[in-house]
């Protein structure tokens, strides 16, 4: 199979691109850090192509999908996993720009690459779209604000997409991970604070990123029949917290 990864130059997409591989498939690394996919392509050999490609601009997407070379067109798995967390501030505290940032990334991208491929799909009878959600989309915490809303969009956006399929031989899957280390996401929250990114994971056993792709390619490996409509996965570290309650 032909499975393209967004956000593939680090953490679960670098991992997905290296399970995917190592199995015998084939991998398209997308990404916008041109440098890191070349260097997970050299890794992987001729069963990656790395693309740079920038999910927040549809010009982007569409120029690096009408470059791909022949071969490499029918993409069996979608996977989006480019995504990001800006900030823990309480929404009256955190900068438009990292709400716009969020929402650009997390839903704009995420459903533009997913239209973009998504008639190819169809028209062959097969294909599979793995999103990358979070517990976050389930769960609110102080500090989640727009982040937790973009991953519920990503919940609701999925399930709508099977609705939608029924029938079609496509599917659709939400990927819901908790805490998980070993990736940038806290650095990239924290915005290059690597002390408050640390203290995150301290003291705990977090998921790893090379749980999350083995996660999405048993998704991607189940009968064809088979459609894991919402997958949510969290350490054994983690938990669910009581309701706050502001006491006078």
């Amino acid at each position: 199979m032909i499975v393209l990864i967004t956000g593939a130059s680090a953490g679960f997409g670098a991992a997905m691109a290296r399970t995917f591989v190592s199995n015998g498939h084939r991998a398209i690394l997308a990404a916008r850090r041109t440098e890191r996919i070349e260097e997970l392509a050299r890794e992987l050999g001729e069963a990656a192509l790395p693309v740079t490609l920038d999910v927040t601009s549809r010009a982007s997407i569409e120029a690096a999908l009408t470059k791909l070379p022949e071969g490499w067109r029918d993409i069996d798995v979608l996977i989006n996993n480019a995504g990001l967390a800006l900030n823990t501030k309480p929404a009256h505290e955190v900068p438009l720009e990292d709400w716009d940032t969020m929402i650009a990334t997390n839903c704009q991208g995420l459903v533009t690459m997913t239209r973009a491929l998504l008639p190819g799909m169809v028209a062959r009878g097969s294909g599979l779209v793995i999103n990358l959600g979070s517990v976050a989309g389930h769960y609110p915490y102080p500090g989640g604000n727009v982040y937790g809303a973009t991953k519920a969009f990503v919940e609701q956006f999925t399930l709508n997409l099977r609705a939608d399929l029924v029938g079609t031989g496509v599917r659709a899957t939400n990927l819901a991970p908790g805490l998980c280390g070993g990736t940038e996401f806290s650095n990239v929250r924290f915005k290059g604070d690597d002390a408050a990114a640390a203290k995150v994971y301290e003291g705990t056993t977090p998921l790893t990123a090379e749980d999350i792709a083995n996660t999405a390619y048993w998704i991607a490996t189940l009968p064809p029949h088979v459609n894991v409509n919402s997958i949510e996965l969290m350490p054994t570290c983690q938990g669910f917290s009581p309701f706050a309650i502001k006491r006078n």
